[in-house]
């Protein structure tokens, strides 16, 4: 089970405050800026990661995982399952404790390598739908 509840709550409650969200740019209309907005609600750090680095709700973005010059606690990935896999590579290298696949993404051979590596892995979930099932 890719998304079983408990490791869900585990990343939610104890895997760290500080969120890189991995597709965050400043666009509106993708569904990434919402959710960052949900989580710093919910006491989340976000971190933006993307491309262009834009500032995100008040946040420095970065272009990729590798700039952020501190620790970030869980990757949540927005980018589709072709790239995702790449990205929570680039979770494990960076000390991460969780990585997070939104709604969609979804490639099982990441998961599996992510969770050889003793990291906690979700898939085709989104915290702002588990944040508030979970209460």
């Amino acid at each position: 089970m890719h998304s079983d509840t408990e490791t869900i709550r585990r990343i939610l409650d104890q895997a760290g405050d500080t969120w890189a969200v991995v597709g965050l740019s400043a666009n509106e209309e993708r569904a990434a800026h919402g959710v960052a907005a949900f989580l710093q609600r919910h006491g989340k750090r976000i971190v933006p990661v993307h491309p262009k680095a834009e500032t995100v709700h008040g946040e420095q973005g970065y272009a990729s995982l590798d700039d952020i010059p501190f620790d970030v606690d869980v990757v949540d990935v927005f980018v589709n399952s072709a790239l995702a896999g790449a990205v929570a590579d680039e979770a494990v290298a960076k000390g991460a404790k969780a990585v997070w696949f939104q709604l969609g993404v979804v490639d099982e051979a990441a998961y599996e390598r992510t969770r050889a590596a003793g990291l906690d892995m979700v898939m085709d979930r989104c915290p702002a739908i588990e944040i508030p099932r979970l209460g």
